[in-house]
């Protein structure tokens, strides 16, 4: 399924901002290829960096979510953007929310564009390396 189809099979009421989120990831994290898939049981928008899993965007029954893995590892962007999204409901690496008000783009630009920066392999080889020496 192309993601024009996968936005397209969803709610209408969604389909805008799923669509605007979309473009921002794509236009701020020129690292991330796009495509259909499924994970944890659903299809979804995956989003991957060379080698591993970056974000995802997704709609299901009540909410959509967009999954974070760079959040996941960063409790400072974590809270900084807990923070900035009082009405967005947050998991471990994932922001769930019901509309625009909830998750108000200019500041899904800014989580994007502050994750862009974050390189996953390179975080994880380093942990890895620490983990080795001791």
């Amino acid at each position: 399924m192309s993601i024009t189809a996968y936005i397209a099979s969803q709610p209408a009421d969604r389909q805008a901002l799923l669509s605007q989120i979309h473009d921002i990831i794509i236009r701020k994290d020129p690292t991330v290829t796009a495509v259909v898939a499924p994970m944890m049981g659903k299809e979804m928008i995956i989003y991957n960096a060379p080698g591993t899993f970056k974000y995802g965007l997704s709609s299901v029954k009540n909410y959509m979510s967009l999954h974070v893995l760079p959040m996941y590892g960063s409790a400072v962007l974590y809270e900084k953007y807990k923070g900035l999204l009082k009405d967005a409901s947050f998991q471990k690496g994932c922001i769930n929310f019901k509309n625009k008000d909830e998750m108000p783009l200019t500041i899904v630009e800014n989580l994007i564009a502050d994750c862009s920066k974050i390189d996953l392999l390179a975080l994880r080889e380093k942990q890895l390396q620490s983990k080795s020496k001791k």
